[in-house]
């Protein structure tokens, strides 16, 4: 089905800058939503039930899960994340924009579900940058690091799959390029026929 709003699913290996991109593109742009997803993992740091994620235990995903409740589900790092379908199509029904912020795994299903969602894959500029990223964050041990790169090459290997790919090597620039993507997505003919179907129609435009 087509909607008159856009989904955009932004994925990358962790330390990559996905939250912080997309953070910025939030503050940027008001018509732009977040898509808060489910997770069986314990919040981090300042993160708030309901703002970053809804935290719920294992049974409750479980529930949900079983219920069809989620457009995506992925194990990622030992625990579970999913995305509510319903919240999803609510909101671009209703004409907004949303964006996810997922795995690759979440991204792809998310795509054949959702056939006009923009799919964008974040980078690190090297090795080297992913891993100072990592350390800098101080919240994971040195195990856990080295987990989280392991799975970032088999996260990387997936960056064909997209449609859009930012290096994130200069914030300020990879903030402008998602920005880029976004203005970009809505002015393409079928998401202009979608977003303003009335204005097509009295034009006699098809």
């Amino acid at each position: 089905m087509d909607y008159p709003g856009n989904l955009f699913v932004v994925a990358a290996p962790s330390g990559a800058g996905k939250s912080s991109l997309v953070k910025a593109l939030l503050e940027l742009d008001s018509h732009v939503q977040p898509s808060v997803s489910h997770t069986t993992r314990a919040p981090r740091g300042q993160e708030k039930h309901g703002r970053e994620y809804f935290f719920v235990p294992a049974e409750e995903f479980d529930t949900m899960v079983l219920a069809g409740a989620f457009v995506e589900w992925a194990h990622v790092h030992g625990q579970r994340y999913g995305t509510s379908r319903k919240a999803i199509e609510e909101r671009i029904a209703q004409g907004a924009d949303v964006i996810l912020e997922i795995d690759f795994q979440g991204a792809l299903q998310i795509k054949r579900i959702f056939a006009n969602a923009v799919l964008v894959f974040i980078l690190p500029p090297t090795w080297e940058e992913l891993r100072a990223r990592l350390e800098r964050r101080g919240e994971d041990s040195p195990e856990v690091i080295e987990v989280r790169l392991e799975n970032a090459a088999t996260e990387m290997a997936q960056a064909s799959e997209f449609d859009f790919v930012i290096i994130n090597e200069l914030f300020e620039r990879a903030v402008f390029d998602l920005k880029a993507i976004v203005h970009a997505q809505r002015l393409k003919f079928s998401a202009q026929r979608r977003a303003r179907a009335d204005t097509f129609k009295a034009l006699n435009i098809t």
